[in-house]
Parts: C-alpha cells; sequence; structure tokens
C-alpha cells in the first residue's frame, strides 16, 4: 500500500500523582453504595458556610472521583456545577482544593466528561480564576516580604490545579481550546511560565497546556508576539540542569516545534537545532540507571530519617498507578496520551519525583522526534490511522534572530531538521533507546509499590524509541543510519528483541511499535538491494501472530512486511514454497479480515509479491491465486459499497477504489500467466 507512515504523538499527560482506581472501587456492591452515599453527602457539603467544611469536602471529592464507580454518580449529580463555583471562592484554600477535585474529575472522566464540563460552563469560573491568579501575583508583589512569599505561594498553588484543569479540558475539547484563544488565556498562561526560575512545577503544567494549545491551532499562532516566544526561549535554554528542568524545556522544545510555521525562515535553522540539542541531551541520559541511584538515594534517605525518628506519616504511602485511558482522540490525528491523576504525592517522595520528571522528558524527546519526522499532510496518515502573513514575520522579526523572510519550505525545512539529528547523534541514542529497560532497575521498581508504576513508563520510552526508529530509517539516507552493516545488524537487534519475548504476541504495544519498525527497516533494506538478516521463518513466525492481532495497526505491518518479504524473494531462485506459503497468508488475510483496509493492504501485497519473478508464476499457479482471487473480487466491491461510507474516510475510499481496479487489472494479468504456465 506505498510507504508506511508513522503516527505522530501529542504530548502524553503527566502529573507525579496516583492514578483513578477500578478494580479495587469495584470490588463489591456495597461499597459502591456506601461510596455513592458519600459522594452525596460531600457534595451537599460544598454549600455549607465554614470554609474548613468546605475544603474538606472538596479534598473528599477528589480523592473519591479517582474510583471510576463513582465518577459516573458524581456527573449525574452535577458535580460540575457545584463545584465550579469555589474556584471563586473567598477562601484561598477552597479555590484550591476545589480546582484538584475538577482536576482529577477532567482526568478520570475523559473526554465525555471533559466535554460536558465545557457544556456546563466550567470555563467562565477557571478562566475568571486565571486572570485573578494572575492579578493576584501581581498585586502581591507590594505585600511585605513574610505575607508575600506565603500569598504567592498559595496563589501559585491555585494556578498550578487551576493550570491542569485548563490543560485537562483542552485536551478532550476544541470547543475549550477555542474558548482558550478568545479569552486571551495564552497571555495569562505564559506569565505563569516565566515564573519558572522559582516555580518550575507551575512552570511545567504551563508547558503541558501549551503543547496541546498550540498544536493544529492557527488561530492562537497569531496571537504569538516576540515577546511570547522570548518566554519560551528563556525556559527552552534555562541553564539549570535538574530532573525537573530537564523535564521543562522538553515541553518547551515541543511547543516551539509546534510554532514552526510562524518563525522566520532565517530562524528555523537556529530553533532546530537548539530543539535537538536538548532532546539529544535528555536521550543521553540512562534512566535505568538513574532509576537505581534514584532508588538507593530514597532508601538512604529514609533510613536516615527512621534513625533520628524524623520519617514523615504519609513517606511511600500513596500508590502510584497509571491510566490508560483516552488513548485515541477522536478527530484528531496521531494521538497517544497517559494521564497521572492530581492525588498529590507526598513532597517527601522527591527521588520518585524527579525520576518520572526523567522518564516523562524522554518520552516526549522521542515524540517530539518522531513528529517532527511526519509529514505534514493531513491525507498522509488516512490509510493507516484511521503560512504566516508578512505581519506576523514582522511582529516575530526579533526574537530569536534580527531577521525575517519567506518561511522554508517543508522539503528544505526536512534538510534542516535531517542535518541536526545526524549532528546530535540523535539515531545512535534512539537504537539505545528501544533495549529492553535496565533489569536491575525493572527488579527494584517491581518490589515497591511506589515506583512499580515506573515499569510501564520504561517500557512506553522502549516503543516511543522504535516509532522513532521506524520515523529515522524511513526518512534519512542510508549513509547517515551508517550504511547497509549499521542496518543489517539493526534487524538482528530488532529479531532479538522480538524472538526473546515467547509471549510477545500478547504485548499489543510493543507489537505494533516493533512491527512498525520491522516494516521500515525491510522497506529500506529491500529498496537498497542490502541482504536480510532475518530468515523467512522468522518472519513468518512473527507475522502468524501478529495477523490476528487485535491491534489493527500490527495486522496492517504485518501484511505489508509479508508483501516486502515476498518481493524480495520472488526475485530469487529456490524460494517456491516459501512464496506459496506467504500467497496462501495473504489470501486468508485478504478474505477473512474484518476491515476493508488490512484486506485492501493484503491484496496489494499479494500484486507485489507475484507481479514478476519465475518461482512467483509457478506460485501462484500452485496456490490457485487466480480463482481465490476472482471468487474474492465481487464480495470485495460489494464490502466496498455496504461498508465504505459508514466506516471509512474519503481518502481511505479513494485508496480501496484503486485496489479494486488494480485488482481487475491483476486478475487479467494472472489469466495469461496460468494461460501460459499450464498450456
Amino acid at each position: 500500500m506505498g510507504k508506511s507512515r508513522t503516527k505522530r504523538f501529542k504530548r502524553p499527560q503527566f502529573s507525579p500523582t496516583g492514578d483513578c482506581q477500578t478494580e479495587e472501587a469495584a470490588a463489591n456492591g456495597a461499597e459502591g453504595e456506601e461510596d455513592d452515599g458519600l459522594a452525596a453527602e460531600l457534595l451537599e457539603k460544598l454549600q455549607h458556610p465554614s470554609a474548613e467544611v468546605r475544603e474538606c469536602a472538596c479534598v473528599g471529592l477528589a480523592r473519591l472521583v479517582q474510583q471510576r464507580p463513582v465518577l459516573s454518580g458524581l456527573v449525574r449529580r452535577d458535580a460540575v456545577r457545584q463545584l465550579g463555583p469555589l474556584l471563586l471562592d473567598p477562601s484561598l484554600a477552597v479555590r484550591e482544593t476545589a480546582a484538584g477535585a475538577l482536576r482529577n474529575l477532567s482526568a478520570c472522566g475523559g473526554f465525555e466528561v471533559c466535554d460536558d464540563m465545557v457544556t456546563k460552563d466550567i470555563m467562565t469560573p477557571l478562566v475568571a480564576l486565571l486572570k485573578e491568579c494572575s492579578a493576584g501575583l501581581d498585586s502581591n508583589e507590594m505585600s511585605p516580604q513574610g505575607l508575600k512569599d506565603q500569598k504567592r505561594n498559595s496563589i501559585e498553588n491555585i494556578a498550578n490545579e487551576a493550570v491542569n484543569v485548563l490543560w485537562n479540558i483542552c485536551e478532550c475539547s476544541s470547543r475549550a481550546v477555542s474558548i482558550f484563544n478568545k479569552e486571551g488565556c495564552l497571555e495569562i498562561v505564559l506569565k505563569y511560565l516565566s515564573r519558572f526560575p522559582t516555580n518550575v512545577d507551575l512552570a511545567i503544567s504551563v508547558a503541558y497546556c501549551l503543547q496541546t494549545v498550540t498544536e493544529d491551532n492557527p488561530e492562537l499562532l497569531k496571537s504569538f508576539s516576540a515577546g511570547a516566544l522570548h518566554v519560551l526561549e528563556s525556559a527552552m535554554l534555562s541553564s539549570v540542569s535538574s530532573l525537573e528542568y530537564i523535564l521543562l524545556k522538553s515541553l518547551v522544545a515541543g511547543t516551539i516545534w509546534n510554532l514552526k510555521d510562524i518563525i522566520p525562515s532565517k530562524s528555523q535553522a537556529e530553533i532546530i537545532n537548539a530543539i535537538l540539542k536538548i532532546l539529544s541531551e535528555v536521550l543521553e541520559m540512562d534512566a535505568g540507571e538513574m532509576v537505581i541511584h534514584m532508588k538507593g538515594a530514597e532508601t538512604q534517605r529514609l533510613k536516615t530519617a527512621a534513625e533520628t525518628e524524623e520519617i514523615p506519616e504519609n513517606a511511600n504511602s500513596h500508590a502510584l498507578v497509571e491510566d490508560d485511558e483516552m488513548e485515541e482522540i477522536p478527530h484528531k490525528r496521531k494521538v497517544r496520551r497517559k494521564t497521572f491523576v492530581s492525588d498529590l504525592l507526598p513532597p517527601t517522595d522527591k527521588e520518585l519525583r524527579q525520576t518520572i520528571a526523567l522518564l516523562t522528558a524522554q518520552q516526549t524527546a522521542l515524540e517530539i522526534i518522531v513528529n517532527m519526522c511526519c509529514s505534514e499532510d493531513p491525507s498522509d496518515d488516512e490509510w493507516e490511522e484511521l503560512s504566516s502573513s508578512d505581519e506576523s514575520d514582522a511582529f516575530m522579526e526579533n526574537s530569536f534572530s534580527d531577521c525575517c523572510g519567506q518561511l522554508l519550505s517543508p522539503l528544505c525545512l526536512s534538510h534542516e531538521v535531517h542535518t541536526a539529528l545526524t549532528n546530535y547523534l540523535i539515531p545512535k541514542k534512539i537504537f539505545e533507546k528501544t533495549a529492553f529497560p535496565n533489569s536491575t532497575a525493572v527488579d527494584i521498581c517491581s518490589r515497591n509499590p511506589t515506583w512499580k508504576p515506573l515499569i510501564r513508563k520504561m517500557n512506553t520510552i522502549q516503543c516511543r524509541a522504535l516509532v522513532c526508529l521506524q520515523s529515522l530509517v524511513s526518512l534519512l539516507d542510508v549513509d547517515y543510519l551508517g550504511g547497509a552493516p549499521t542496518l543489517q545488524t539493526l534487524a538482528q537487534h530488532l529479531s532479538q528483541l522480538l524472538f526473546s519475548q515467547p509471549d510477545f504476541a500478547k504485548h499489543a504495544d510493543f507489537l505494533e511499535a516493533i512491527s512498525g519498525a520491522l516494516r521500515a527497516l525491510l522497506q529500506t533494506m529491500a529498496s537498497k538491494n542490502i541482504s536480510q538478516c532475518m530468515t523467512p521463518d522468522q518472519l513468518m513466525t512473527f507475522c502468524k501472530a501478529g495477523a490476528y492481532s487485535s491491534n489493527f495497526g500490527v495486522r496492517v505491518n504485518v501484511v505489508s512486511i509479508l508483501g516486502i518479504t515476498g518481493s524480495v524473494l520472488a526475485k530469487e531462485d529456490g524460494t517456491l514454497e516459501m512464496l506459496k506459503t506467504i500467497g496462501c497468508f495473504l489470501i486468508e488475510i485478504a478474505t477473512k479480515d474484518p476491515s476493508l483496509v488490512v484486506a485492501g493492504e493484503a491484496l496489494d501485497a499479494l500484486f507485489d509479491v507475484f507481479a514478476d519473478g519465475k518461482e512467483a508464476e509457478r506460485a501462484s499457479v500452485q496456490i490457485k491465486l487466480l480463482s481465490a482471487l476472482k471468487e474474492f473480487q465481487p464480495v470485495f466491491k460489494m464490502k466496498i459499497r455496504k461498508e465504505g461510507r459508514g466506516k471509512y474516510s474519503p481518502d481511505q475510499l479513494c485508496v480501496l477504489d484503486n485496489i479494486k481496479m488494480n485488482l481487475r487489472r491483476f486478475i487479467t494479468y494472472q489469466e495469461t500467466v496460468e494461460k501460459r504456465l499450464t498450456s
């Protein structure tokens, strides 16, 4: 079906926190009824005249909302309308805890809940709160020092919770993004970001939010002035090297990449270099060794505290569980999202916080690189996924450099990315990240409940690196990658990764990532006539496991791999039996897979494998390819007619129509082959 495409990523949501509880909360019906009664009681207390009671009720709801069986009840009881006004409560403590409850509700509730929150006008009090916090920070500068510090901390804490609510809702609702644009929220959050030297947590929350709202939002891009870009530049180029700042710089780099269309052309090379320099530094760090070091530091700190009887009661008492909800955002392209909900880790868990920051920074870096390598043509992704004005250049001409001009074309921009990628040895660093996580780090995390979720984060980094590898292999010239020997070594490495896990078919994310990397690698090797190191038997074992995966992407990759392998074998002698095996398997997929896209991919692979070559011709006759295709042709036409408009996009239907025409031509060709060989 043509050249493989790589999924773009939106930022993964991050908060160093606990998560929506599912199994425990739903253990039995009695507990559910008890929690439902507690929810009603807490909602009632939100109206209590005592600020302390309202605050406690908000804290209780923030925890309760993380239990999904209770969440639906809270939505049904209109918790959003009751919590919304408390964002502007006279008590600062109530404001903060109300925002925390809404943060958890938006993170745990998913897209429907977030959209419902917008419908119930949560954006009105939320934007008002953000504006009040901004004004409060300005007026607070006139207060006496002691009072100023105390009030500033309270206001910044409220702002942090509010920004997280804004971030979650904008991630899920285009209406919320539109309100963000119209209400001038950009100026407010940039003011918060500018406080990064003294409050990195607030700055990180803002950076996440900005990465979300700047993606595919040309209306907002018009609002960015030279001053706004300067704030981003200052944060990205900060000299502080702590792990939290590494995460901040990675996120801001992603935001600046989203703004590339409004950056003057003569500044683009400089920007790309600055972004990839930061990402290179992030990927340079050994996450496994950092996990080992940080866990050791935490153990020693707690041991020392125990000896002096200073261990806080809540140290290491909060479980951290990762949530896989909201993986796909409807009507948006190429999304990947992980959610960490906001029942905050105690401040004593600083080592865990810092380690999470590094892991998230590395995941973010890999996702940004994938996005940099991807085409910006929306139609490019339809098959597998189911310019600034003169004024813009004028007002940004003083940002990053003192020049302006016409924007670079995508081709030139791609050249700049190529150069920077290789200059910073990023391909080599990505190859290293495709290895399985450090076994010692995994063992350490598995023995500690609060660190155990980091295993999944490490596995996610491996999967992101494999997707990144797919992009680089497709994008860069073979010489930039190290030549044929490097590609062969890489093929061996991927084979070892794959077959070192007997149950690889059970790990859907890993299987999709490695199948995509293999597809791109084999495609490149075949186009350059580089001999493949994986045996046909190994590939068939892999393909048979992946062809029946519930993951659509895996099935598409598997079919493409079969087509690439078969096309290579068709040019060689002594490959008759293997070609017959591949042909039969592709026929089975084409005729039995429930997805027309996968079926179309399988037909396309058959066209490639049996288009030419003596062995291919003999194999096609022996497996009765012609009769199988003739029998399937009317079925394929009928499926396109009946299912097409309801299930598939216009671009997908266009491709399917082309395959339908090619099928007719291929049948004619096969009739000629069969007649010649059987006469």
